[in-house]
Formats: structure tokens, C-alpha cells, sequence
């Protein structure tokens, strides 16, 4: 079909949803016979396993806008024929390393996130001057790729310009190796036969995670019935939740081992996932444990929630910041789960979504065939 080259970019292989969806969009492009280089900006520790036939290329800055050199220098000699970056910091850097480079590429840029409530929420001043990087490059770009509806709204308030250019594609999320890693046999003694129900929560332990709120909700539910909650990731915000942990008392039933290997086969067998994140993007996440059978309730967050399980069909939907009302919808969802969740989970599959940037990354060769 399409034999050219092309470049993905990332901030670096692990520990994030827009990481986790580039990757699962080299699998799906290589499946289509495409030469993808995964094009990583800056270091990181790597968690998540480079499809076999994808091609690295690590350029080590120590930040993402140290890379720019290294970028142009890459586009100059490789010169893909197009190129797709994921989340705003990487995305300006892309877009000003290829009008440096001057090659003659299709570009691509994917808006993760809701990058106002990012920069609300930030004391990091180079985050705080990336909106007006943002207005300046994104019209270069050839198509800007929004997660959902909620973040191509966003975006629009800051950048109205790129209308025309704007397309919404729901992230790949739901992959042959999720499903298969969910089988997997798991060996934590709170899923043995007879413990109590497992509330499960999976990101980054940082504000926008806003895991306080699930820790007190969790402290409501322990009131009602046994119960433990699990944490899975790690994060700055660690001393703060462990010390809340241990003001309510709540050391024997809460754990936060850090990121695993498998988070999929938790998923599987939690009672309840529970997303309490103040803003996201199109949260992964969400998906991943809906496509795992996991029934799941989440804050009504800006934006994804509420666009993933359909204004409350396939989960309950909270208030950001109402651990009153997550507390309760964990119970009400213990009692009565919803069913069927990876029905909903399968409208965000890999094939689908990767047959969508298909159109915009190779609109000729697409429409040829």
C-alpha cells in the first residue's frame, strides 16, 4: 500500500496516555506496511514496548525544546514524508524544527490535553508562554488532531484559526496485547477468592489526577463496607497522598506499589476503576478498564468522561472534586454495575482510529485506492 516513511513523535516511551497512544499508532501504521520511526524528544525511563519493526530514534534532550537541533538535523537527513507529534510542548517543537528543516512533509499534530486548564494549573513559566507558541505555529501544521469534542472546543477558544484544519479522532486505545495482558494470571493476595471488593485507580500521581478526592471517597466507602484501593503509578504528589492516607487511617486498605508491567489483569478483576481527574484529554485510561470489563465511575471532568461513556450510560458521572458523590457512586456501582462496558470500550479500537489518520496522513494515496 503506502511504503514511505514516516515519523512519530513523543516525549519519551513511558508513563502517559498520549505516549501509550503513539505507540499503539506505529503498531497499527506498520500493520499497513508503513516504515514509522518512533522519534523520542527527551529522556525518560521507557515502559511501554516498541512494536517489533519500528524503528527509535532517541534524541536524549534533557527537555523537550533542547531537541529542536537534533529534530532539524533528523528531518534534513531522514526526510519522512510526514510527520506526527502528540501534546503541545512537542508539537510547537515539531512544527519549528520542520520550517527550519524545510522539507517538503505532511504534518500532523495531536492535542492531547486541555491545554488551558494545563496552564492554569502550572507554576512552570515556559508552560505558562506555550499557548502563545501554540497560536503562532499550529496554523502551519496541515491537520490538528483533537482526542474528542471537549478538547477540539478548547482549542478553538485559543486557537480559532485552525477551524478549517480541525478534525476530532478518538484515540487507539483497544489493542490485541490489552486483551491478551488482561488474561494474564494475577497474583496479589487482595484478588484472592472472598477478600473485599478492590476499588482501582491508575495514573499519575499529580494534581490533575486529583487522587485526594478518590482517597476520601474510598474513606466513605470503608464506612459503609470492607473495602481496600489500589493506586497504580507514580508521581510528585506521593508524600502528600501517603500522608493523607495515613490522617484517615486508612494504611491496611490502601496501596500505591508504583507503575506495574500489567495494569490490564487489575483491571480485570477490580470492582470498581475510578477516574478522579480534574481535567484530561481523552482519558486512556478509562477505556482501557471498560475494555477490561471493569465497570467504572469518573468525575465529569473537562473533557472525555463524559464523550467515553456516553453522559452516564456506561458509568456514573461525578462532580470534579465531590468526594461525597464519588464515594457514593463507587457503592451504587458495587451493588449495580453497569454491563456490557467493552461494548462501549470497542468503538475506541485500534484499527478505526488508525484508518481515520490514515486519511489525513496520506489523503492521495488513501483516496487512490
Amino acid at each position: 500500500m503506502i511504503h514511505n516513511r514516516i515519523a512519530l513523535f513523543t516525549s519519551f516511551l513511558g508513563g502517559g496516555g498520549a505516549e501509550r497512544v503513539t505507540v499503539n499508532l506505529a503498531e497499527g501504521l506498520l500493520n499497513y506496511g508503513i516504515n514509522v520511526d518512533l522519534v523520542v524528544t527527551r529522556t525518560g525511563s521507557w515502559t511501554y514496548v516498541v512494536p517489533k519493526g519500528a524503528r527509535v530514534v532517541d534524541i536524549g534532550a534533557p527537555r523537550i525544546y533542547a531537541s529542536l537541533p537534533s529534530i532539524v538535523r533528523y528531518l534534513r537527513r531522514e526526510r519522512p514524508v510526514a510527520l506526527l507529534s502528540a501534546g503541545a510542548a512537542v508539537n510547537v517543537t515539531v512544527l519549528l524544527a520542520w520550517r527550519i528543516a524545510r522539507i517538503p512533509a505532511r504534518v500532523v499534530i495531536a492535542e492531547h490535553n486541555m491545554l488551558c486548564e494545563q496552564v492554569r494549573n502550572t507554576r512552570d513559566w515556559r508552560m505558562r508562554l506555550l499557548p502563545k507558541f501554540v497560536c503562532w505555529c499550529y496554523p502551519w501544521a496541515d491537520t490538528v488532531v483533537a482526542v474528542s469534542n471537549g478538547v477540539a472546543d478548547g482549542l478553538l477558544k485559543l486557537v480559532p484559526f485552525v477551524k478549517s484544519k480541525l478534525r476530532v479522532i478518538y484515540n487507539p486505545v483497544i489493542t490485541p496485547e490489552i486483551l491478551a495482558k488482561a488474561e494474564e494470571p494475577l497474583n496479589h493476595p487482595w484478588f484472592a477468592p472472598g477478600e473485599p471488593p478492590v476499588i482501582l485507580g491508575v495514573g499519575r500521581l499529580t494534581a490533575q489526577k486529583d487522587f485526594p478526592t478518590l482517597i476520601r471517597a474510598f474513606d466513605l466507602v470503608r464506612k459503609e463496607l470492607p473495602a481496600r484501593l489500589l493506586i497504580l503509578g507514580e508521581g510528585s504528589d506521593r508524600p502528600q497522598l501517603e500522608a493523607l492516607v495515613r490522617e484517615l487511617c486508612l494504611d491496611k486498605d490502601v496501596a500505591m506499589p508504583g507503575f506495574v508491567d500489567n495494569p490490564y489483569s487489575y483491571m480485570r478483576w477490580a470492582s470498581v476503576f475510578a477516574l478522579s481527574s480534574r481535567w484530561e484529554g481523552l482519558p486512556t485510561v478509562l477505556v482501557e478498564a471498560m475494555a477490561c470489563g471493569c465497570p467504572v465511575v469518573s468525575t465529569d471532568c473537562p473533557s472525555g468522561p463524559a464523550e467515553i461513556l456516553e453522559d452516564g450510560k456506561w458509568g456514573r458521572l461525578v462532580e470534579i472534586g465531590d468526594y461525597e458523590g464519588l464515594g457514593k457512586a463507587i457503592l451504587s456501582t458495587i451493588s449495580n454495575p453497569r454491563k456490557n462496558v467493552r461494548e462501549r470500550a470497542a468503538f475506541f479500537s485500534l484499527e478505526r482510529s488508525v484508518n481515520e489518520y490514515l486519511r489525513i496522513l496520506f489523503p492521495q494515496s488513501v483516496t487512490g485506492q
